[in-house]
């Protein structure tokens, strides 16, 4: 390749843009003019280099030492997060920054001469640096077993021991690799098969690893805001928790109505939809991707967000699913009563987890907050839409894949530059692939049989074989947006009718229907990773324009440290996991759990599990209360024919095919979980990257766009870790900072709460004159959250006993101790002048 000419594109963008020729880097436009970055052709010419050096060694000491260290560290930090309110997850930014920094200082502090320089073969290369990333964001998920095998251990009283479990695991977690082998000349090698999710990795590394005056200058960029991001977060994650989710529509009502909390609050866990909530918490804005998503992929997600406010609002007060009318919360993912109150399912189960009708007939259905059966209902529409989505749009690839089983022909070949590059190096060959799976599937079978019965052998073969098509149909979306539609309510339905009235058994068929094509796609993803980072020494000038170099990386090594890193964070994800249950059982079956601990997401899987497995006929067949969220399949079938209609009859009209049907549907159920306060911030600051920066200052976005999300994400994962242990609580020892307005202490409320809401008795009336007083001292800032959750679950039980206290200054008085400030007529005298008094 020539240093003076710019790569041509000639990939037409979606919109209908046009297309671009080859110019002489002296005739390239200025920057006001210069050429955008429009899609995936333009970043993989524009952004990314193409030549290699294959003489830089991958799996070196230096790998195996801070690999094995950072994916253990990885995985640890996934599993607590799991048990957090806040969605977090363990960014592999993260993880890039601390390797880069402990790779450098192994190649300083080790000799390099005689027979040192065997463990110290050279410089920090980009190589080893990619293939350490690789294998420690593999270990830093929670697998979705781990999860399972933590709900039987909350809801089931059932504990497998350790190594059915991390056998289990690992299994689960690797029948996927040996599909990853057979798509990658689906999903890996073609050129739009882009992956956005790894652009700042991508970004970031070529950054770190190469010379000259602009790669200087953009870690001099990055650490500043490496350091920015560090310091600020602090902040809003301790000191200033209120910063998580700040709405002046809440602050003005103060917690008068119920209406706006729901509708406008987004602060705390299960709060409310978060509707003109601006969150300054990074941890919770980066899980809207606005700086790395593509900009289609982003106005799919806030349409489908502007209708899920309309709709869900619109459905609890229409009383849709009988949610209003029976005092449920407005958003929770437990089961319920009809009452309201916490559903026992222990009650209508038999001794080995099979509903028992009598049982059943006496305690009655559960029921669903309306938020998450609107939730389930889109989650249903966005599998049915991804179906014909890729039939509609993406058939031609299908076709020339699965044409004469062409997608197992590993000696095929692609227009793609970067494809070409890699023929260097040795592929890993098909049967490698096909023994990880035939061991794992095996594995897995074998387990089945072990402790508690999951599922027979037939069934898990069924239910794997729909894992690897669902794997080709939503592997295109997630290539090419970087967007995964969710699929496990979709399996469950299948398994209701295979396995009925057991949950368990629905548990796991979606483990192996559901798991095993999400780690396809981590599997492919990586692949890709691999594939793109190469290494050139072209001048300074072009890396100006073309935005630096990378380095290639063996497929094989590549397949090395995805399986070292399987194994590594099967093993310490189920250590964390029972360390956490054994110390927190009581607040993460909580269904509203604490600011530190929550067991949400266990809870929704029993949730599934309970509902689809054990009562699947009684709740969703006709006539029964959710009869209509199985149809969600249907609706979402159709919708994209609507589209594609609409795309044939007026083609120049690009909005038909710019919209995305199963993203839209995704995030028409996608705010009733957790803290939603992220979402407004994240649209401002993706329609400011995605659409202005990118289209007025397209040479700032080349160079500092994905940058930019690798520092922010980076210092923010590495002072939320420290946080964590610090002063969160991870290491047994929470240290709370000073309670004032914008840090309110919810203490005294909480253990009211819990003993309310997770007991069978009614409240005694010292909870509820505890609780009475907390609502009406507003001097002492309650958490709004906890208020929330009483008046919803015991509010009619509680203003029944309230007239039944005789005697509430003895119970004060005796429970002085117990309050932050002064006592209650004090504080409450004082407070009456203040504005947010009622």
């Amino acid at each position: 390749m020539e240093p003076s000419k710019v790569l041509e594109h000639r990939e037409e963008d979606l919109k209908g843009f046009s297309v671009y020729s080859t110019k002489s880097l002296e005739e390239a436009p200025s920057q006001e003019s210069e050429q955008v970055v429009r899609g995936a052709g333009d970043i993989t010419n524009l952004i990314i280099s193409d030549e290699d050096n294959p003489e830089l060694p991958a799996l070196t000491f230096r790998f195996w030492v801070l690999g094995t260290g950072l994916a253990t560290f990885g995985s640890v930090l996934s599993e607590i997060y799991f048990w957090k309110p806040q969605n977090a997850t363990v960014s592999a930014l993260f993880q890039l920054i601390i390797s880069y920094i402990l790779g450098n200082a192994m190649h300083y502090a080790m000799p390099s001469t005689g027979i040192w320089r065997h463990l110290n073969p050279g410089p920090f290369n980009i190589k080893e640096h990619t293939c350490i990333t690789i294998m420690a964001s593999t270990a830093s998920t929670t697998a979705t077993a781990i999860g399972i095998i933590a709900t039987l251990d909350l809801f089931y009283g059932v504990t497998l021991n350790p190594g059915a479990a991390i056998f289990q695991t690992f299994a689960s977690q690797s029948i996927g690799y040996g599909f990853a082998g057979l798509l990658r000349t689906l999903l890996v090698w073609p050129t739009y098969a882009l992956y956005p999710n790894q652009l700042p990795s991508i970004s970031l590394l070529q950054s770190m690893h190469f010379g000259g005056l602009l790669n200087s200058k953009k870690m001099k960029y990055f650490w500043i805001v490496f350091w920015a991001i560090f310091c600020w977060e602090i902040i809003p994650t301790w000191m200033f928790p209120l910063l998580t989710a700040f709405s002046i529509i809440c602050l003005a009502d103060n917690g008068r109505s119920a209406v706006v909390r729901n509708i406008f609050g987004g602060g705390g866990s299960n709060e409310g939809l978060g509707l003109l909530s601006f969150s300054f918490d990074w941890s919770l804005i980066t899980q809207a991707y606005p700086l790395y998503w593509p900009l289609q992929t982003q106005v799919s997600s806030w349409i489908g967000l502007a209708f899920c406010y309309a709709l869900m609002t619109a459905c609890y007060y229409a009383d849709v699913f009988q949610g209003y009318s029976r005092g449920l919360p407005f958003m929770s993912t437990a089961l319920f009563t009809g009452n309201g109150s916490s559903y026992n399912q222990s009650a209508i189960l038999t001794p080995d987890n099979t509903l028992d009708p009598e049982k059943y007939a006496e305690v009655g259905p559960p029921f669903m907050t309306t938020t998450y059966a609107v939730s389930t209902l889109m989650s249903y529409a966005s599998m049915g839409a991804a179906f014909s989505h890729i039939l509609l749009w993406h058939w031609t690839e299908l076709w020339e894949a699965f044409k004469g089983f062409n997608f197992l022909k590993s000696e095929q070949e692609f227009d793609d530059v970067h494809f070409q590059r890699m023929k260097v190096y040795k592929e890993v060959p098909q049967w490698w692939y096909g023994s990880v799976f035939i061991v794992s599937l095996g594995l897995a079978i074998g387990m089945a049989y072990v402790g508690i019965n999951t599922l027979p052998w037939w069934s898990l073969i069924v239910f794997t074989i729909l894992s690897f098509i669902i794997a080709v149909i939503l592997g295109f979306i997630y290539a090419v947006t970087g967007f995964q539609i969710p699929t496990g309510g979709f399996v469950q339905v299948i398994a209701a009718y295979v396995h009925p009235q057991q949950p368990v058994q629905n548990m796991y068929a979606k483990l192996y229907g559901y798991n095993t094509a999400y780690q396809t796609f981590a599997m492919l993803s990586d692949l890709k990773l691999g594939a793109i980072f190469h290494f050139d020494e072209l001048t300074q000038d072009l890396t100006f324009v073309f935005e630096g170099q990378y380095a290639k990386v063996p497929p094989r090594a590549t397949f090395v440290a995805q399986i070292s890193g399987t194994i590594l964070g099967a093993i310490f994800n189920y250590v964390l996991y029972k360390s956490i249950v054994d110390a927190h059982r009581a607040d993460l079956i909580n269904p509203i759990g604490t600011r530190i601990w929550s067991g949400w997401g266990s809870q929704e899987i029993n949730s599934a599990a309970i509902t689809w497995g054990a009562l699947s006929a009684e709740l969703y067949g006709p006539g029964k209360t959710y009869f209509q969220l199985p149809l969600g399949l249907l609706y979402g079938f159709l919708a994209p024919f609507l589209l594609y209609a609409m795309h044939r009859l007026f083609p120049r009209q690009w909005i038909w095919s710019y919209l995305n049907m199963p993203i839209i549907f995704t995030y028409l159920g996608w705010l009733p979980y957790s803290v939603n306060g992220m979402w407004w911030p994240g649209f401002a600051i993706g329609l400011y990257t995605q659409w202005w920066v990118r289209t007025r200052k397209p040479r700032w976005y080349i160079k500092y766009n994905y940058l930019t999300s690798a520092a922010l994400d980076g210092g923010t994962s590495i002072i939320y870790f420290i946080l964590n242990f610090a002063v969160f609580g991870a290491s047994g020892n929470a240290i709370s900072f000073p309670t004032w307005w914008g840090n309110p202490d919810p203490s005294v409320i909480s253990v009211v709460l819990h003993n309310v809401v997770t007991s069978d008795r009614p409240p005694s009336p010292d909870e509820v004159y505890l609780i009475a007083v907390l609502l009406k001292c507003k001097r002492e800032e309650i958490c709004r959250t906890y208020y929330e959750a009483v008046m919803t679950f015991v509010a009619i039980r509680l203003l029944w006993e309230m007239l039944y206290i005789t005697d509430p200054a003895k119970f004060l008085f005796s429970n002085v101790a117990l309050w932050p400030g002064p006592g209650y007529e004090s504080s409450a005298r004082r407070a009456k002048p203040r504005k947010y008094q009622r």
